[in-house]
């Protein structure tokens, strides 16, 4: 590109320089870079012509990382010539420096314990491989990616014009045009974007990932259901039949919902003591991945039913007489409610509704492993809203979706409600994304007897959509069936409505 100041191939190199060795290992960066524990340092190399797909990755790949505390920065190549590389043009030999600095860099950020991401056409194999080498030679992982699309595909986004002016003779030199790709012949991964959408390549990314233990192989199983398989059904339905049993109130088979359809994911269970302890004075679960939780999820059960059931290996629980559940491996431990309830609401005042129920339950708690029977249904007319996390995972990807904004309430949409959610789509578009979708996540627990039913709030909820205040096609109403908290500065849903 003319007025571009050609970089010097005979400057002179530094001498009488000597490698410093950190006093700072890699495993105790790893110790307090995030808050996922070990080093996770490496370089995911974004290769493939221009408007393949690889900015657009490397963000979305960034911020997934972020939203599960797994440190990330993404190195851009338009970004990177506005600053460290701003003296380079586009000759051989200029873009040959600007793969090597920026590897370099690369190299510094996976140092330092960060997943770096790299969006760079790099279009010769030898760049690249000395990209590689360089990672090799300081024993850091380096995956290079393989963003494969046509150039037909690229030429049809042209997202900056650069196509056109390539075609047209304005840009001389242009990779796809006038200059070659050498496509990678062996890449760690190959992702067809002309194929694929931006989430099927970060999950296939996420899969390297984790199978390079990058990223926790705990922490990608989102979501962690407690049903039986069904191969193992029959089986389970005769064990329940002859397990001693403790019956649970409608409380409770409302937490075993929550539980068994994966909203309260990793917990395979009602809590343990452990667990109980590390959301208590924590408000997160401390075990194989770190995961923010400050409601105790728990069954509380009487003296005598504690008495009843210790040492046995295994229980069933029953509501309204019919097997619902098998609690494996059952550990009973005090159910300290006072210490519960000043920890969760900041109260112990017997007046407030929940709090109330707390102290007038059982004095023990009883956690243990869940294997749920089958899917907890109301029969009340609503079970059709009730979707699992599972369920509206497959339904975000159906629309096409790429961004989500969620709203959970437990009170009628006001119209502070409504004008909070079309402002929120609004600057969703603004910010790019095409397809938004909001989730109108109405509370279907237990509420207090003069809070609006359940029922008449979802035919509010359905007229706010009938009449357009929200749009119908991008919204989705799903029930949350957690209890309502009321109040208190850490329970799962406060007495203010939030998005």
């Amino acid at each position: 590109m003319s007025g571009v100041k050609k970089l010097r191939t005979d400057l002179n190199r530094s001498t009488n320089v000597v490698y410093q060795a950190h006093h700072v290992s890699r495993n105790k960066r790893g110790q307090v870079v995030g808050t996922r524990g070990g080093f996770r340092g490496c370089t995911i190399w974004l290769t493939g012509l221009s408007g393949a797909g690889k900015t657009t990755l490397s963000f979305a790949l960034e911020e997934f990382l972020l939203s599960q505390d797994i440190p990330s920065y993404s190195l851009d190549g338009d970004n990177i010539r506005h600053g460290l590389n701003q003296n380079l043009g586009f000759s051989s030999v200029d873009r040959e420096e600007n793969i090597r600095r920026v590897a370099e860099v690369a190299k510094l950020f996976a140092d330092a314990g960060l997943v770096c991401i790299t969006s760079f056409i790099s279009p010769f194999a030898k760049d690249r491989e000395e990209a590689r080498k360089i990672h090799a030679a300081a024993g850091l992982p380096f995956f290079e990616i393989f963003v494969h699309a046509s150039l037909e595909v690229c030429e049809g986004r042209d997202v900056k014009g650069l196509y056109k002016k390539a075609r047209s003779g304005e840009i001389k030199g242009f990779t796809g045009i006038d200059s070659l790709y050498e496509s990678p012949e062996a890449s760690d991964l190959v992702l067809k974007t002309g194929e694929l959408t931006v989430n099927e390549c970060i999950d296939q990314v996420l899969e390297l990932l984790r199978e390079q233990n990058i990223v926790p192989s705990g922490k990608l199983k989102e979501v962690n259901d407690l049903f039986v398989p069904e191969n193992k059904l029959s089986l389970a339905v005769a064990d329940a039949a002859i397990l001693p049993t403790i019956s649970i109130t409608k409380l409770d088979l409302e937490w075993v919902q929550v539980l068994s359809e994966g909203w309260a994911s990793p917990l395979k269970g009602f809590m343990r003591e452990r667990e109980f302890l590390q959301v208590l004075h924590f408000g997160t679960l401390l075990d194989d991945v770190t995961i923010n939780l400050t409601v105790p999820i728990v069954l509380p059960v009487s003296t005598e039913t504690k008495q009843k059931m210790d040492g046995c290996a295994a229980i069933a629980l029953v509501y309204q007489g019919v097997r619902i559940a098998i609690l494996r491996k059952p550990e009973f431990y005090e159910h300290r409610k006072e210490e519960r309830c000043a920890r969760q609401w900041g109260t112990t005042c017997p007046q407030h509704p929940y709090i109330k129920m707390v102290m007038e339950g059982g004095d023990w708690l009883v956690g243990g492993d869940l294997e749920v029977l089958e899917r907890i249904r109301w029969n009340d007319g609503l079970d059709k809203y009730r979707l699992t996390p599972v369920e509206l995972k497959q339904k975000f990807k159906d629309m096409n979706a790429d961004a989500i904004f969620a709203f959970q309430l437990r009170n009628p949409v006001h119209n502070g409600h409504a004008l909070l959610m079309q402002d929120t789509k609004r600057r969703l578009l603004e910010r790019g994304y095409k397809t938004p979708v909001l989730l109108l996540h109405p509370l279907g627990g237990w509420t207090k007897d003069d809070d609006v039913p359940l029922a008449w709030r979802m035919k509010q909820h359905s007229a706010v959509l009938e009449d357009g205040v929200l749009d119908p096609a991008s919204t989705i109403v799903a029930i949350f069936p957690s209890p309502m908290m009321y109040a208190g500065p850490t329970e799962w849903m406060a007495d203010n409505d939030q998005s």
